[in-house]
């Protein structure tokens, strides 16, 4: 496995990967974007062309990033995992310095995930300098980005947008993978790679828990003893308004005020609730009653102290798709592996 630092070794290390498969180099294959190209793999018109996995972070890896990684790495012939620590989606008075830096380790887990090379540029070397503004270009996703997250921290999926653009250019991976966790995110870089017509499919994974049910998230270390017990609460919220749909409970402020009545019982004061909304799942808009074939998902978020923390979970009665309550769910056991939960399978 590399590390890179740079967008020419990056260069130099998607060419050598292209001369490994033995892809052709005649002046018509040189016309064709290699990791576009590799998606013609799939379609049997040149199995030489190599696949691509990116999975972009911010480090401090956990077994969240793990499912990622290995999700690329049983996809895909070579895996990038990006790690960066992105200014441009850091709002002042945010914590981008005490963000969590810790590339030794990150670089380790993902040797031991498999992958291939694992870019960590610095802001320069991203942007081409180290001091804001990093870019006059800037990006506006619409309604999917001025709700919920994008209310809190209005320059944030603009930040977003900018640096997965140009990872998506840098790299040109046939997949890019993204948790579910952060199912805003997901949805604005699914309406971004289909309005700039980006050759690559985006992957949402499923949220990783610890066996308490609270997701996983590299802002949990900054969480007390204390603060992690109540923090499982955003849990126990989507999993009464999950049983309380599986009842057949249609009204969306029926589901949240169900969610929100745990939420305040579990964390106490410890949490200050930002948002508890019922959603269509595509479009993030707010629905009021759950309509027959509609695809819905509920959104939390909350502080406690100074800690921003999100989770969300689909609202179906279907065990075979739900991802809250007593269904299928990956937990990470006291090893740190994932593991499926034993009681919904």
């Amino acid at each position: 496995m590399e590390v890179i630092r740079t967008k020419e070794e990056l260069r130099r290390c998607r060419t050598r990967w292209r001369h490994l498969l033995g892809a052709n180099t005649d002046a018509a294959a040189s016309t064709t974007s290699f990791f576009s190209a590799g998606k013609q793999k799939e379609s049997g018109t040149d199995a030489l062309e190599p696949s691509v996995g990116l999975v972009p972070t911010m480090g401090a890896l956990h077994e969240g990033h793990g499912a990622l990684i290995a999700r690329a790495r049983r996809e895909n012939d070579f895996v990038v995992v990006s790690v960066f620590v992105n200014p441009t989606q850091f709002a002042a008075g945010e914590d981008f310095d005490r963000y969590p830096r810790t590339l030794d380790a990150d670089v380790a887990r993902a040797m031991e995930l498999g992958a291939d090379v694992v870019f960590a540029p610095t802001a320069r070397e991203m942007y081409g300098t180290a001091q804001p503004p990093f870019s006059l270009t800037t990006f506006d996703m619409g309604a999917v980005a001025h709700q919920w997250e994008g209310t809190l921290r209005p320059t944030h999926f603009a930040g977003v947008a900018l640096v997965v653009s140009k990872l998506f250019n840098l790299v040109e991976p046939t997949r890019a993978y993204f948790g579910e966790k952060d199912y805003q995110q997901l949805c604005v870089i699914r309406q971004l790679v289909h309005d700039l017509d980006m050759p690559l499919e985006v992957v949402g994974v499923p949220t990783v828990r610890e066996t308490s049910g609270l997701a996983l998230s590299s802002r949990n270390r900054y969480l007390s003893a204390e603060q992690v017990e109540r923090a499982t609460a955003l849990w126990h919220a989507l999993s009464v308004a999950c049983t309380a749909y599986s009842s057949g409970e249609r009204d969306a402020h029926r589901l949240e005020d169900k969610a929100r009545s745990v939420l305040c019982a579990v964390a106490g004061k410890a949490a200050t609730i930002d948002y508890i909304a019922v959603v269509n799942a595509q479009t993030l808009e707010p629905l009021t009653c759950i309509a027959e074939g509609d695809s819905a998902r509920m959104l939390i978020a909350v502080h406690m102290g100074d800690i921003h923390l999100i989770d969300n979970g689909a609202l179906t009665s279907d065990r075979q798709e739900s991802e809250v309550g007593a269904v299928e769910m990956t937990f990470r056991d006291k090893r740190g592996d994932p593991v499926v939960d034993e009681e919904s399978t």
